[in-house]
């Protein structure tokens, strides 16, 4: 039976988790003590918010979870009903939120979870329904908000939450999660294969365990040209090389490497939009040109976003870059 490796290894007890040593450690003295605030848990997709809020109702309720942890995803459910209405009305195998919080507690602590991922993604109704159900049953349900960007949740929420910001994980805790996922399926990672699964990852555990299990499927020794192919990203020094030779002035040269790139990785306009910046920010040239290259490149990338040809968007910038590379 096939079984995502994201959820094969997902950490069980907060110390399992990798990173947010800080984090983790506040966490822990709250299933110490079993008692919490309302949490809001605030970060970027794939560093472990939801395998945070997972591994506290763990140790809080051992194995009577499934009775006092409800866990809902708000960009399925975005509607105020999902705050209000009884459960048929919301979807036949979801229990509303104010159904489930008006309930006691099974378990030997004194509240239930109800843990609500991506909470930016409700709207604003929905949270000010949100907000007075907080207040009304905080005494039996504690809430765990998790978003990617809190400034989309309302400040009444915000300041009835003890908030946790989720940082980037470092190169080294990606390193750890993927050489222990390597290690139990028996794969064979060398050094070029660990720094491509960092540069395609960009700090995402998720997407590195991802990319990891799809490469897997090619065979047992994980390669570097592997990863690339099956992230769709180009190699670091490819993009650089286009780069270098349209800030060179050869831009028919640049041009051949981006249909290339196009074609061979199979890449999107956005894709390469966002290898070009990464790459732009490396490249050793005075800071006055980068910034007006990033300028550039921010402005190329709203274009492609409101649907303009990606092809006719890339060359362009590329003719851009070039004439900048002339001053």
């Amino acid at each position: 039976m096939f079984e995502p490796w994201i959820e094969k290894y997902r950490p069980k007890t907060l110390k399992e988790i990798v990173g947010h040593e800080e984090v983790t450690k506040r966490l822990e003295s709250y299933a110490k003590s079993k008692n919490l605030p309302h949490l809001l848990f605030t970060g970027r997709a794939g560093i472990g918010k939801t395998c945070a809020a997972l591994a506290l109702a763990r140790e809080l309720y051992g194995e009577d979870m499934r009775q006092s942890f409800l866990e809902l995803n708000a960009s399925d459910e975005r509607g105020i009903d999902v705050m209000r209405a009884k459960s048929q009305q919301v979807k036949a195998n979801v229990t509303s939120i104010k159904d489930f919080a008006r309930t006691m507690p099974f378990a030997g602590v004194s509240f239930k979870i109800v843990f609500l991922d991506e909470a930016d993604a409700l709207t604003q109704d929905a949270q000010q329904a949100l907000r007075r159900t907080m207040e009304q049953y905080s005494n039996n349900t504690r809430f765990i908000l998790s978003c990617n960007y809190s400034s989309r949740i309302i400040e009444p929420i915000q300041s009835r939450c003890a908030v946790f910001r989720f940082s980037m994980l470092r190169d080294e805790d990606i390193l750890k999660i993927v050489g222990n996922v390597a290690k139990c399926e028996k794969l064979e990672l060398d050094d070029s294969a660990e720094k491509a699964l960092l540069y395609v990852s960009e700090g995402d555990a998720r997407k590195a365990i991802n990319c990891l299990q799809a490469v897997s499927a090619l065979g047992g020794k994980i390669t570097e040209e592997e990863v690339y192919k099956v992230a769709s990203r180009a190699k670091p020094k490819e993009v650089d090389s286009m780069l270098r030779h349209a800030l060179g002035g050869e831009f028919m040269k640049a041009r051949k490497e981006l249909q290339d790139l196009m074609t061979r990785y199979g890449m999107s306009g956005e894709d390469i939009i966002s290898q070009i910046y990464q790459q732009v920010t490396r490249l050793d040239i005075p800071d006055s040109v980068k910034v007006a290259l990033v300028d550039k490149v921010g402005e190329y990338d709203f274009r492609l976003t409101e649907g303009a040809d990606e092809t006719i968007q890339l060359e362009a910038l590329l003719a851009q870059l070039m004439l900048a590379g002339k001053k």
